[in-house]
């Protein structure tokens, strides 16, 4: 099962992270919308945060995952927000489980193929000696000589936590994602359009979603619009969350 944080009551609104990332990079978010009278869950997937662990990463499965997760709290017509790789889980569950679904919001991925590009990140991840790291600061140190972003080296710590006293470690499954990094950027078509209410939001200086993306997008969702957050890039959410939550709740109710 997988591991969440469950805010608030009312209809079920289901938050995935992307690659990386965690449940908890969403808390700011969702206790807004769990204030606007939603449940929101907002979820560790598999092989990040305190999630299982497993030696298998693909769309289907994680997909899979998500609708056990709904049938174990009895959830239906939830509204399912994904970001990057967690977009790419939403649609595949949508493609899979439509009758869950109310609305759906696909933050900064398109349903495209993308190629590896996470490789200097999972580098840099791997280069960190934990014996030689007794604190956050030993570990940003580290990684700013392989990831110089301030921002980026920020949102990994979060997956830093302290395995046992004097000894810390990642939430992720680093091993098994690393050498996955070739299927984070796969898209399994969609053959059947989906019904589903669906807002796509990408950032103005992101380049995950092009222009030239409108196309593939209306043709998978038949029910789709697009919003750009201008001045924002892939983690649109964290750079301009008041016009991300705008765009959301404006969206969901």
């Amino acid at each position: 099962m997988l591991h969440s944080i469950i805010l608030g009551e009312g209809q079920p609104f289901l938050i995935l992270h992307g690659f990386l990332g965690m449940a908890d990079n969403w808390k700011t978010l969702g206790r807004k919308w769990s204030e606007d009278g939603f449940q929101v869950h907002l979820i560790d997937q598999r092989n990040h945060g305190r999630s299982l662990h497993s030696d298998e990463f693909n769309y289907s499965l994680m997909a899979q995952d998500i609708k056990e997760y709904c049938d174990e709290h009895e959830l239906k017509n939830i509204i399912l927000l994904g970001h990057s790789m967690g977009g790419k889980v939403a649609m595949r569950f949508a493609a899979e489980n439509e009758s869950y679904l109310d609305k759906l919001i696909i933050a900064d991925i398109a349903p495209k193929v993308y190629p590896p590009h996470h490789s200097d990140i999972i580098n840099g991840l791997k280069s960190i000696d934990f014996d030689k790291v007794s604190s956050r600061n030993d570990a940003d140190e580290m990684l700013e000589k392989v990831i110089s972003d301030f921002g980026t080296r920020q949102f990994l710590l979060k997956s830093l936590y302290r395995v046992e006293k004097g000894r810390y470690g990642w939430r992720f499954n680093l091993d098994v994602l690393g050498e996955s990094q070739e299927k984070v950027g796969v898209h399994d078509p969609i053959t059947t359009p989906i019904k589903t209410p669906t807002l796509f939001i990408r950032g103005g200086k992101s380049g995950y979603i092009l222009d030239s993306d409108v196309m593939i997008i209306e043709h998978a969702f038949a029910k789709a619009e697009l919003k750009t957050i201008e001045n924002a890039g892939h983690w649109l959410h964290a750079e301009k969350p008041q016009e991300f939550l705008t765009y959301v709740t404006k969206f969901v109710k």
